[in-house]
């Protein structure tokens, strides 16, 4: 039995010996180079957790959620509890640099559930099909839905640990989950993962505490305009790479940035695999490094505009901002830096936060009497606040002074 120092949960038991053996793989040990927030930490600086730990903290969480469903009565044979720890600790193999950053932008039209998908695919010919069961429950296919529900649903590991673990590295208190409460409340009806009722303030925390951490964390105004601002360097960057121009990158990251088709998930092959395992957060930081010394006037200002912390200013509106006010901004930023390409200084994006989806695998509660409810038809708190509708912003990127 392998032991692990969390700094949250203390030690984590690795029990199993297949766990262990995907733990050392190549595959997995590169989460330790990709953070878990992004560009967060240039927000809060200590966010500097990666998707390592991460995937083990909803191991653990995975580890304790078996063990009260088995004390409940609920039946989970070896093979599925291996299946289950399995799909849990790779469900984020497929991120890239930055996790969400640059999702689209080096693997284009895709998400980092479809590469983990292959990531997986590709692990369980490697260990003779011994990741069947884990496979069925990462896509959702395997007979016992409550097992694929505590991998991916609106209150599962993932999301326990990585709102618990996201507000510990960034101090945010307000995004602190109680998850011991929450799994201890873990029953199953119809096939179906359900919360006792007494688990209620419980879950209502725990949608309010995401909702907290979509705004000031994940979706807070400078990390967001420090992320458009990288996902713009990369597309310059392209551009004069496949104009000519000499720009220096790693060989896994040159590979996507020389190719004149983008890469996309439906031609996504051997090759293409081959280098993304590779590539992780010091590739990125090594490029743009590099960059900041670029002929090319543009993508040597964003450079070092990330390297040096000097971003864009951000302002937030609830409505669209009008064509002539973001021109006049594009017309400043070529006029001040004398460049001819405004455009990648100044940028509108529209941002929208759901907590909860009502008809998306909705949470379901167990009443002391036996019957199954809707958390909506219990919650008026929920509903008061408005948890199930989108709430949308736009901010617009532009040039300070």
């Amino acid at each position: 039995m392998k032991k692990i120092n969390d700094p949250m949960y203390g030690l984590i038991s690795i029990r199993n010996l297949m766990v262990q053996k995907l733990i050392d793989h190549p595959y997995f040990q590169r989460l330790r180079y990709i953070s878990q927030t992004g560009l967060a930490h240039l927000v809060y600086p200590g966010a500097q957790h990666t998707r390592f730990h991460h995937a083990l903290g909803a191991l653990n969480l995975m580890q304790r959620a078996v063990e009260t469903l088995r004390m409940k009565k609920i039946s989970i044979t070896h093979e599925e509890e291996q299946g289950v720890y399995i799909a849990i600790l790779l469900h984020d193999i497929g991120h890239g640099p930055f996790s969400h950053v640059l999702e689209k932008s080096i693997v284009v039209g895709t998400h980092h559930e479809d590469l983990s998908r292959i990531f997986i695919r590709h692990l369980n010919k490697t260990f003779s099909s011994a990741l069947d069961l884990a496979q069925e429950m990462f896509e959702g296919r395997y007979p016992k839905k409550f097992l694929c529900q505590l991998i991916s649903s609106q209150l599962d590991m993932d999301r326990m640990d990585y709102l618990q673990r996201d507000s510990f590295y960034t101090g945010v208190a307000e995004g602190a989950v109680s998850a011991d409460r929450l799994i201890s409340m873990l029953n199953v009806s119809d096939n179906e993962l359900v919360f006792e009722i007494n688990g209620l303030p419980s879950i209502e925390n725990f949608l309010i505490s995401r909702m907290f951490m979509y705004w000031q964390v994940y979706l807070h105004k400078t990390s967001l305009g420090a992320e458009r601002l990288l996902i713009h360097i990369f597309r310059r960057a392209k551009e004069r790479i496949i104009s000519g121009d000499l720009i220096e990158a790693s060989i896994c990251l040159m590979h996507f940035l020389k190719k004149e088709q983008p890469t996309r998930i439906t031609s996504f092959d051997e090759d293409d695999l081959r280098y993304f395992v590779m590539l992780d957060d010091t590739d990125v930081w090594q490029a743009i490094k590099q960059w900041q010394y670029a002929s090319d006037r543009t993508l040597s200002l964003m450079s070092q505009m990330l390297i040096n912390r000097k971003l864009l200013k951000v302002k937030i509106s609830e409505r669209s901002f009008s064509k002539i006010f973001v021109e006049e901004k594009i017309y400043q930023v070529e006029k001040i830096l004398q460049v001819p390409q405004g455009k990648y200084f100044v940028y509108q994006e529209k941002i929208e936060n759901l907590v909860y989806h009502p008809k998306k695998n909705p949470i379901k509660l167990l009443m002391k009497n036996g019957d199954i409810r809707d958390i909506l038809d219990k919650s008026s708190f929920l509903k008061n606040k408005n948890i199930c509708n989108p709430m949308s912003k736009y901010y617009l990127c532009y040039l300070k002074g």
